[in-house]
């Protein structure tokens, strides 16, 4: 029915008026299918009332091309549909932000990309390069226009071109995966986002699901190339339903600004000098009663706070990002963007599952996977990208040690996370809030400066380990511990940590306010010390840091 006043779901066949989808945000009252949404509706939804303003170019089709058939297909879409092409882009306000907006049409050769298509992606980036906007991209296409052979291929290289010239001019790029986003599309710009969303429910890969069975005869899941199946495999940042999608862009702008008056933010006139290991003697007074056997025990405990809980006291606006978009997404590390007093920071730490064992299965004991690194390097990669410090929480037994793990490359993993995270050219600040175990832990702690929390322990294996290795005997794990020299107080002594975060009592997540409290006033301090400073001094600082050791 379309161009009437009814519009059919194509899933449950039942029919409803126009005006009743489109304000259910072209979701089937019914059954609750996304239907497909034109281009120009799709920004008349998302931008600041009135403020579209769309690139027109004079482009043709390839004159190579000479198919009178495709010639005639191509007229017949643009008066059936009213578009010139299956792609629409410009420029729009949305929640204030100035960004350049493209908008895939799925109506027009079901989305293709050709000639046309591919200029306009490319052009779209170099005009937002060019004036500093960021990009927000709805990606809705069945992969490369067939009748234009090679020239279509071509226009994969192209448009990745452009995102990379994009890219490192430090622009901001938001890739939203509609139903369906598939073949060349998918493996060009569509999955070149600094964040990528998609739609619920939304189809998203290379090859289709029926050429995949064709080529293997093996029976593929239901779910196989769903937007929620992609985030499981750590190819999407987060699944969004289009009620919440506009919020989600607008908040996701508000974290990239391209500039921040920290002072400002913070409501100061001035930096706040830091406070260099304030508070140090009661901790060290307090931790020679216990054995650090004792120390082990508390900093295992099931009460002591999870990473999770740390983030949700400290910082707001917390948005996990997902996956490694290589194939994984480990739940053991948990990451993503929050705001520090309205300051954007990227936060990303160990996360141990406490509230079950299904929990602590799920999220592996907080014990990471090759994926889980990949994961913490893109995150701080891209923190660098946009100058936004990193706080990594710590808690973990060590990396994962299982098989699989060993085939995909665990160390190989890590040792890259060491190598980037050492140069990185913002400030990192780890603060290790229980057990601290080996190269896993490490991984997360190269920061320009390391916290521990006062019942913490930092170490090069497990007291059971060494005891076991040592002595042949891991009965005299509280024995180890104490060789170990894993507690605060003498890592503090030996210059690996900078700063014991004072306990008055063994934190729980029941009488963590007190500590949250300290840690916020010295994040604070943290974040100010490092405002303004070169970022080429930060990453000096931090060499020398792990150089003296």
């Amino acid at each position: 029915m379309e161009g009437q006043e009814y519009r059919t779901c194509k899933k449950c066949k039942t029919t409803f008026e126009k005006i009743v989808v489109q304000n259910n945000y072209s979701i089937c009252p019914n059954c609750g299918a996304y239907l497909r949404v034109h281009a120009y509706r799709r920004i008349e939804s998302l931008e600041d009332k009135g403020t579209f303003r769309e690139f027109k170019h004079e482009i043709d089709y390839p004159t190579q091309v000479k198919d009178p058939a495709y010639k005639e297909k191509i007229n017949e879409m643009s008066a059936k549909y009213n578009l010139d092409e299956a792609i629409a882009i410009g420029e729009m306000k949305i929640g204030g932000h100035d960004v350049a907006i493209g908008v895939m049409d799925g109506r027009f050769l079901m989305g293709s990309m050709g000639y046309i298509v591919g200029e306009r992606v490319t052009r779209l980036f170099e005009i937002a390069t060019r004036k500093k906007l960021p990009v927000i991209l709805f990606c809705c296409s069945g992969g490369a226009r067939m009748q234009e052979g090679m020239i279509s291929l071509m226009q994969m290289e192209k448009t990745a071109n452009a995102v990379k010239v994009f890219n490192d001019a430090g622009g901001f790029y938001i890739s939203v995966l509609t139903n369906p986003t598939m073949g060349g599309v998918t493996a060009s710009f569509a999955m070149l986002g600094d964040v990528i969303l998609a739609e619920k429910g939304a189809m998203i890969g290379f090859a289709g699901a029926r050429v995949v069975e064709q080529n293997t005869g093996e029976k593929l899941p239901d779910d196989f190339q769903t937007a929620e199946f992609q985030k499981s495999h750590g190819y999407v940042d987060d699944v969004v339903t289009r009620q919440e999608l506009r919020d989600k862009l607008i908040f996701l702008l508000d974290m990239h600004k391209r500039k921040i008056n920290l002072p400002k933010l913070f409501g100061m006139k001035r930096k706040i000098p830091f406070r260099k290991r304030q508070s140090q003697k009661r901790s060290l007074d307090l931790t020679n009663r216990r054995t650090a056997w004792e120390t082990v025990e508390i900093a295992r405990s099931q009460k002591r706070p999870t990473c999770r809980n740390y983030i949700d006291k400290l910082f707001d606006n917390f948005y996990e990002l997902y996956g490694d978009r290589i194939g994984g997404e480990d739940h053991a590390i948990i990451g993503g963007i929050a705001s520090f007093h309205g300051r954007p920071v990227t936060v990303i730490g160990n996360q141990k599952g406490k509230e079950n064992i299904q929990d602590a299965l799920y999220r592996n004991f907080g014990m990471a996977s090759p994926s889980g690194y990949r994961k913490v390097m893109r995150l701080a990669e891209q923190a660098e990208k946009f100058g936004r410090p990193i706080v990594f929480f710590i808690d973990t037994i060590g990396a994962d040690c299982r098989k699989q793990s060993e085939i995909n490359g665990q160390g190989v993993a890590i040792a890259n996370v060491l190598n980037k995270i050492g140069t990185l050219k913002t400030p990192t600040l780890s603060i290790i809030i229980g057990e601290g175990g080996s190269g896993g832990a490490l991984a997360l702690g190269i920061g320009n400066e390391v916290w521990m929390l006062e019942n913490a322990v930092y170490s090069v294996l497990t007291p059971e380990s060494y005891s076991s290795i040592i002595w042949k005997d891991n009965s005299r794990a509280p024995e180890a511990a104490n060789r170990m020299k894993m507690c605060a107080r003498d890592l503090l002594e030996l210059g690996i940590i900078d700063r014991i975060i004072d306990e008055e009592t063994p934190v729980t997540v029941e009488n963590m306010a007190g500590i949250c409290k300290e840690l916020d006033m010295n994040i604070n301090s943290f974040l100010m010390k490092y405002e303004g400073i070169n970022p080429d001094q930060i990453a000096k600082e931090r060499y020398i840091r792990f150089r003296n050791f």
